[in-house]
């Protein structure tokens, strides 16, 4: 195959990669270039009494409860963000699915925040799970 058919065979659809390339390149730099500005305010904020949700298989019948059942979760963004964010957007969660996972101890929080949001810190990091003792059935 000589040098000239390499370049010239299948022009249309080298160029056309070659621009859809380009226009990527572009869209994630603008988006890079936003988050990144050393201008832009940087706000943090701190959420309080949280609700720590637990989160079992669908086989597991037990009414778990996290303690502490509320925490505090600190997050940052840009002021933008922070400003429309309200605190039903972060969800708190611990998870039994997990096979390391214990019924009772001390086990690691999850905080689910929206796009643009940066987890800082939970107060506090872990909760213990506990099963409710059995109430009594009225006769």
């Amino acid at each position: 195959m000589a040098m000239r058919d390499w370049i010239t065979k299948d022009f249309g659809w080298k160029l056309f990669s070659l621009l859809l390339a380009v226009g990527i390149w572009l869209t994630v730099h603008k988006i890079y270039e936003e988050t990144s500005l050393p201008g832009a305010s940087v706000v943090e904020t701190t959420y309080r009494n949280l609700p720590v949700r637990v989160i079992s298989a669908n086989g597991d019948v037990h009414d778990f409860r996290a303690d502490p059942e509320v925490v505090a979760v600190t997050v940052k963004g840009s002021a933008n963000v922070m400003e429309v964010l309200q605190a039903k957007e972060l969800r708190v969660s611990v998870d039994l699915t997990d096979p390391k996972a214990s019924a009772h101890g001390r086990l690691p929080l999850d905080v689910a925040s929206p796009p643009g949001v940066t987890l800082v810190k939970i107060e506090p990091q872990e909760v213990d799970v506990v099963e409710p003792t059995a109430r009594p059935r009225n006769p």
